[in-house]
């Protein structure tokens, strides 16, 4: 193997290695971030604000690190602006023009934080909660574009990851109050016996 194929080959690894990470941590700091919003981990408020500015940081190094490797990948030698700007290379779209978004939407909102007495505390928290919208582009765009998106590692890596942030969102929309599993039974029996007839 030459030294240009493991070059390569170590910077499309690296570029894979560093977008799951990024996802693992970007829904591990929007579920921190939602139970912290909603008051649904009381108690343990400094310590989770503490978890979630590291979650935060290390998700947003690992976002950096994403892109930034793409572009010593020989094979798909992209330039700063394919992989910086939407919709300029064609490349598996509409997916990678969604995980450009959703990075800059992560990237911009997470450093928000930092700045939030110059935006005004009531205005930040109301842009902070657009970081749930980027979240969701970055796991559409690695569903939709990542080369291990089939692979049944990944999914259970996505759905592990995934699932839980999903679930506190839920719970957060709804006020904290989700209806009891028997409450959903009886509302969806009726349309399990008609179309089981």
């Amino acid at each position: 193997m030459s030294s240009i194929a493991i070059s390569s080959h170590l910077f499309w690894i690296t570029c894979r290695a560093a977008g799951v990470a990024a996802l693992v941590l970007v829904s591990a700091s929007v579920g921190v971030g939602v139970a912290l919003s909603g008051r649904l981990a009381k108690g343990i408020g400094s310590d989770l604000r503490i978890a979630h500015e590291a979650l935060s940081i290390a998700a947003l190094a690992m976002i950096v690190l994403h892109v930034l490797t793409l572009l010593g990948d020989s094979y798909f030698h992209p330039s700063i602006a394919d992989v910086a700007v939407p919709f300029e290379r064609d490349y598996r779209e509409p997916y990678m023009a969604i995980g450009i978004i959703g990075g800059w939407g992560t990237i911009v909102l997470g450093f928000s934080y930092y700045v939030r007495t110059l935006i005004g505390i009531a205005r930040w928290r109301v842009l902070h909660r657009f970081t749930v919208l980027a979240w969701m582009l970055s796991v559409i765009h690695t569903l939709g574009e990542g080369s291990d998106s089939g692979e049944a590692w990944f999914l259970a890596v996505v759905v592990l990851t995934v699932f839980p942030t999903a679930l506190w969102v839920i719970v957060r929309l709804s006020n904290g109050r989700l209806p009891s599993p028997l409450a959903v039974a009886a509302r969806v029996s009726p349309y399990l016996r008609r179309s089981s007839l």
